[in-house]
């Protein structure tokens, strides 16, 4: 299947996006720093202050990058954008409103897993990226579809209980769309979003607890 743009022109949505959007994106990484802390430290509110940042994440990737940018090249981006908003929406209810999510940090591999995710996201994906030319601003920060689900895929592995199915598709349905485009575009950097979903299926599917 062709893509309805090109390298360039996907390179160059990121550019406007993080000039557009400068200084958010350190907020973004702040704030799942603050995530990680509080799974470290759970009280009786961590649980609901991250999925409000996860909620956060993902209404602004499907608001500001999705409709915001990327639907100028891409029109297939209303529909990315419902469905970020959406997962926005569950980790509302399910999170923050229903106060049903428990993270903490236990010493299970599922959950060193879920770890490496998230290091990957907030460190060796820019780095990586670097590395292969893909150099700031022209290049998916935190904060932006690719490397934000892979934080989110990685820390929905700290949950003390198996996330409902509903919880994950859309983040899973995305590893899949978002490695095709990869491997398209030439953003190689993006294979740790197809391991990482490929991987929270296979860690979620044993029949055993997480």
């Amino acid at each position: 299947m062709k893509l309805p743009f090109t390298t360039d022109q996907f390179l160059e949505i990121f550019r406007q996006y993080n000039q557009g959007v400068f200084p958010f994106q350190f907020l973004f990484i702040l704030l799942a720093l603050g995530a990680i802390i509080l799974a470290f430290r759970p009280n009786k509110n961590s649980g609901k202050l991250i999925a409000a940042i996860l909620a956060l994440l993902w209404f602004w990737m499907g608001i500001i990058y999705h409709w915001g940018y990327f639907s100028s090249i891409n029109k297939a981006a209303y529909v990315f954008g419902a469905a970020f908003v959406a997962q926005g929406g569950l980790f509302l209810a399910k999170g923050v409103f229903g106060n049903k999510l428990s993270f903490s940090h236990r010493p299970t591999n599922v959950v060193w897993v879920g770890s490496a995710m998230m290091l990957y996201s907030l460190v060796i994906y820019p780095l990586l990226g670097y590395v292969l030319g893909h150099g700031y601003p022209a290049s998916p920060t935190f904060g932006l579809p690719c490397p934000t689900t892979i934080f989110t895929l990685g820390i929905l592995l700290w949950l003390d209980k198996k996330p409902p199915i509903y919880l994950i598709s859309i983040p899973i349905l995305w590893s899949l769309i978002g490695t095709f485009a990869a491997i398209k575009l030439g953003i190689r950097e993006d294979i740790g979003l197809l391991i990482s979903g490929v991987l929270t299926v296979w860690l979620l599917s044993r029949n055993r607890p997480i």
